[in-house]
C-alpha cells in the first residue's frame, strides 16, 4: 500500500486508496503465495519446543478441503463459522476456508467461558464450530441451548456428538473454486472486548485487510523487508492478533510464527524470538511491562520493529524499550470497529511518550464534540474518523440501533477521549466512560496509571473512579506489586504521595489496594468497569 517516504509529510500525502472491487482475504492472504515452491507460511512451535514448518501450499490444500467439508455440510454464502481457538496450525485453515466459500468466520478467545461462548454463537447463529477437546468440554455443556449450532470438529479427537477435524479435511477432496466476493462483502464478525455493556459483534468485509495495510506496513517499519519474520503472543481470537499481524503478514508473504502459551514467559518470549530469527513483532503494552518487570535480556534477539499499542506506553517503558532492544516501540491507535488509524514510526516523526502517534496514511482522524463539530487543537474532546475508509465494519451483526450510535455526521465515533496537538500528535485521555468526575475536575485514568507504574514498588496499576458523597468520584487506584514487595499501609501512603508530587493533589489516588491480577479483556485492556463494581 505504502511507497517508503522519508518524511511523514511525504508518505501521508502521496498515499491514495486502491481498493479493487473484487477482493477475496483468502486469495490475496495466502492463494497467491502457493505457487508450488512450498514459501513458508508458519512456524508453529509446540508447548515442547518442537518446530513445525508449514508452507502456502499447505494452506492452501488444507484450507480448499475443509471448504468442501463446509460445503457438504450444507453450510451456504453467509452462514457463519465460529472458531474457538487459540494459535494454532487449524485457526488460518478454518478462517481461511471460510474466506474462500463467502462464509463469515467468527473468532472465539479459547478462555471464554459457557455464558461468553452461549452468547456470541448464539448471536452470530454460527452453524459450525472448530475447537479442541478442552473447548468442547465447555461447549458440550451448553451445546442443547444453541438451535443454529450443527456440526462441531474437534481438532484434537472426535468425542462423541463432534466430527474429527483432520479426518474429515483427509476424506475431502482439495479442489475448490473460491468464491467471487466484492470488497464490500462479509467476511468477518469480531466481537468487542465488551468494557462497557454486552459485546457486539462488528461485520467486517474482505477489504478489512486492505484497510489495515498503510498502518501496519508505517508501524512495522515498512514491511516487508527481506528476512523478515513476525510473531505476536497477541491471541488470534481478536482483531489485533488477525488483522495487525497474521493476515498482513501473509498477505505480504512474510512467515509467521505461531505459539500457544499457557501464559505470557517474558524469558521465554525472548528466547522464542531467538531460535526463529523474528524480525517484526506485535507486543501489547502488558507483554512489555511483564519483559520489563521481569529485566529480560537475550544476545539473539535481533528485532527492527515493535508494533504495540491498546493502552499507552509511557516514557519510562518506552525508554526500557529502547534501552533492551535497540530500537523504538512504536505505538498504534485503533479498534474493533474501526482499526489502526493512527501510529507511530519514529524514523518519520520523533516518538513523544504518551503519544498514540499522527493519523495513518489514507485516514482523517479528528478530535470532535458530542454534535460533530471539530475541536480546535490542544483540546479534549471525542477521536473520530471520517468515513468512509475501507477499515471501518459494515455495522454491528443484528444491531442496528448500535451501529446509529456509532456514527455522528461524517466521522465513526470511537467513544475515546483524545486532543491533538499543534504539531499533529493524536493523545489518548480515557474511555469517555472512564473518565472520573471528581470535585469539579474531569479526570483522565491514563496519565495516573502512567505515573504510577513509574514506582519501583509498581508492577501493574489501573485506576477508576468510585463514589464519593463530597466529590461525586474519588481516584482509587488498583496494584499489582512487583515480586518481592510487600504491601503495606505504610507503601500506600508513599505511592500516593509519589503520585501527588508528579501530576496534582486533584490527580492522587485517595484509595489504594493492592491485588494479585487486573481483570483484563482478551486484548490485555484493563476491565475498568469490573474493578469500579468492586468498589
Amino acid at each position: 500500500m505504502l511507497t517508503e517516504a522519508s518524511t511523514y509529510d511525504e508518505l501521508y500525502r502521496n498515499f491514495r486508496w486502491d481498493i479493487p472491487a473484487r477482493f477475496n482475504i483468502a486469495s490475496a492472504a495466502c492463494d497467491r503465495h502457493a505457487d508450488g515452491a512450498k514459501r513458508l507460511a508458519l512456524i508453529y512451535v509446540d508447548e515442547d519446543g518442537g518446530a513445525r514448518r508449514i508452507s502456502f501450499d499447505e494452506m492452501h490444500d488444507w484450507s480448499c478441503r475443509f471448504a468442501n467439508v463446509l460445503k457438504a455440510d450444507g453450510l451456504a454464502r453467509g452462514d457463519r463459522v465460529a472458531v474457538f481457538l487459540s494459535q494454532s496450525v487449524e485457526l488460518p485453515i478454518v478462517h481461511l476456508a471460510a474466506f474462500r466459500s463467502g462464509l463469515v468466520s467468527v473468532p472465539l478467545f479459547a478462555l471464554f467461558g459457557e455464558d461468553a461462548l452461549e452468547f456470541r454463537l448464539n448471536n452470530c447463529g454460527a452453524k459450525a464450530v472448530v475447537t479442541d477437546e478442552l473447548g468442547w468440554e465447555k461447549l458440550s455443556k451448553i451445546r442443547d441451548r444453541l438451535p443454529e449450532l450443527g456440526s462441531v470438529y474437534i481438532v484434537d479427537g472426535a468425542p462423541r456428538g463432534t466430527r474429527s477435524f483432520w479426518s474429515s479435511i483427509e476424506a475431502a477432496s482439495s479442489s475448490f473454486e473460491t468464491v467471487d466476493t466484492s470488497c464490500d462483502d462479509p467476511a468477518i464478525i469480531i466481537y468487542t472486548s465488551g468494557t462497557t455493556g454486552n459485546p457486539k459483534g462488528a461485520l467486517h468485509a474482505h477489504r478489512v485487510l486492505l484497510g489495515h495495510l498503510p498502518n501496519v506496513e508505517m508501524v512495522y517499519d515498512f514491511l516487508p523487508k527481506p528476512g523478515d519474520v513476525l510473531w505476536t503472543p497477541a491471541d488470534w481470537a481478536w482483531i489485533g492478533g488477525l488483522f495487525d499481524a497474521l493476515f498482513p503478514a501473509w498477505y505480504h508473504g512474510v512467515p509467521v510464527v505461531g505459539h500457544r502459551a499457557r501464559k505470557f514467559e517474558p524469558q521465554a518470549a525472548m528466547q522464542l524470538m531467538a531460535d526463529h530469527a523474528v524480525r517484526c513483532v506485535f507486543l501489547p503494552p502488558t507483554a512489555l511491562k511483564l519483559m520489563r518487570q521481569a529485566n529480560v535480556k537475550h544476545p539473539g534477539v535481533k528485532l527492527r520493529s515493535i508494533f504495540t499499542g491498546g493502552e499507552s506506553l509511557g516514557a519510562e517503558l518506552l525508554d526500557w524499550v529502547r534501552a533492551t532492544f535497540g530500537i523504538d516501540a512504536h505505538e498504534v491507535f485503533g479498534q474493533t470497529e474501526c482499526n489502526l488509524v493512527i501510529g507511530s514510526n519514529s524514523r518519520l516523526f520523533p516518538i513523544r511518550p504518551g503519544s498514540m502517534g499522527k493519523p495513518t496514511p489514507g485516514f482523517d482522524v479528528r478530535i470532535i464534540d458530542e454534535m460533530g463539530k471539530e475541536k480546535p487543537r490542544g483540546e479534549r474532546g471525542i477521536i473520530a474518523v471520517r468515513q468512509p475508509n475501507p477499515v471501518t465494519m459494515l455495522g454491528y451483526w443484528r444491531n442496528p440501533e448500535a451501529t446509529a450510535k456509532k456514527f455522528v455526521g461524517d466521522f465513526l465515533v470511537t467513544g475515546d477521549l483524545g486532543r491533538q496537538d499543534e504539531d499533529g500528535y493524536f493523545w489518548y485521555m480515557s474511555r469517555e466512560d472512564d473518565v472520573i468526575t471528581s470535585a469539579g475536575y474531569r479526570i483522565g485514568p491514563s496519565e495516573i496509571e502512567d505515573t504510577l507504574l513509574k514506582h519501583p514498588a509498581v508492577a501493574l496499576a489501573a485506576v477508576v473512579g468510585i463514589p464519593d458523597p463530597i466529590r461525586t468520584e474519588a481516584i482509587k487506584a488498583w496494584i499489582v506489586l512487583r515480586p518481592g514487595v510487600v504491601k503495606s499501609d505504610q507503601l500506600a501512603r508513599e505511592i500516593q504521595n509519589f503520585v501527588k508530587l508528579r501530576l496534582a493533589a486533584h490527580e492522587y489516588p485517595r484509595h489504594v489496594e493492592f491485588t494479585e491480577t487486573l481483570p483484563m479483556t482478551a486484548t490485555g485492556k484493563v476491565l475498568r468497569r469490573e474493578l469500579r463494581a468492586r468498589g
